[in-house]
């Protein structure tokens, strides 16, 4: 298929990769000469023009949900042409998701954040939360299938981006819950990786304390995740702020796993 893309970063390159990879003809918007470069490094093609990547898929992958806002505030969604599919990765409100749908009738939007990292679209195990109509979800099965595995579709368009925060949630609750465990056990007299490694053989097991055991402390994970955690976080609370309620009695253990 031809699809375009927007944010070939962290996350975006090694989607570009896999894309070309399973016979996809891709365009990638590269603002620099030097990102233009790197783009026909991974087997696509670069464009410096946003018109040239408004193609039958458009694929965006930008960090921040207000990037997604000022991308679709310019000139791409006119330029799609009707019955394109724009797909959205980055985490966000899902409001954003259906405020685009309303700007570009012409357009099928699909709510897409993701779960897992580079390491997981290298090797096409990617989790992906979409939403969106049944028909917008099948056609673009066969783009996302290239690093995506599973594509779960959970609903109506917003519907992706509100499992995303949900999941979100939960992990920084679970990263929280392990730091106030490192307390009690120093307290305690427990070595924290004494303590980590004994919580993974008990009924306190979780994912969110595998990947703190593999790193070594609660800290250090929290400060490699943290700049992702801390914004997903942010627009959780907006999020729920705006629909009239709140993160309840998960509160304080989710402050706990974000960094201050």
């Amino acid at each position: 298929m031809e699809v375009g893309f927007i944010g070939a970063g962290r996350m975006g390159a090694p989607m570009v990769s896999r894309l070309v990879q399973a016979g996809h003809r891709v365009t990638v918007l590269g603002r620099t000469a030097e990102k233009r470069t790197a783009i026909a490094e991974l087997g696509a093609i670069a464009a410096g023009d946003i018109a040239a990547v408004a193609l039958e898929v458009v694929v965006l992958c930008v960090f921040t949900d207000d990037q997604v806002r000022a991308v679709c505030a310019g000139p791409l969604l006119d330029a799609m042409p009707a019955g394109a599919t724009l797909v959205i990765h980055t985490t966000g409100s899902p409001r954003t998701a259906q405020w685009i749908a309303e700007r570009a009738p012409h357009v099928a939007v699909v709510d897409a954040p993701v779960s897992g990292g580079p390491h997981d679209i290298a090797a096409g195990r990617l989790t992906v939360f979409a939403g969106g109509t049944d028909d917008a979800i099948a056609g673009i099965r066969p783009v996302l299938a290239s690093y995506a595995d599973p594509l779960l579709h959970m609903g109506p368009l917003g519907a992706g981006q509100g499992m995303k925060l949900v999941n979100n949630t939960m992990f920084a609750a679970q990263i929280g819950l392990v730091a106030e465990a490192v307390r009690m056990g120093a307290h305690l007299s427990i070595d924290e990786t004494a303590l980590l490694g004994a919580l993974a053989h008990g009924s306190g097991a979780s994912r969110a304390l595998e990947m703190i055991e593999r790193a070594g402390s609660t800290q250090r994970f929290i400060g490699a995740v943290g700049e992702f955690l801390t914004k997903d976080v942010a627009v959780v609370q907006r999020t729920l702020a705006d629909l009239g309620f709140g993160l309840g009695a998960l509160e304080p253990v989710v402050g706990a796993g974000v960094p201050d």
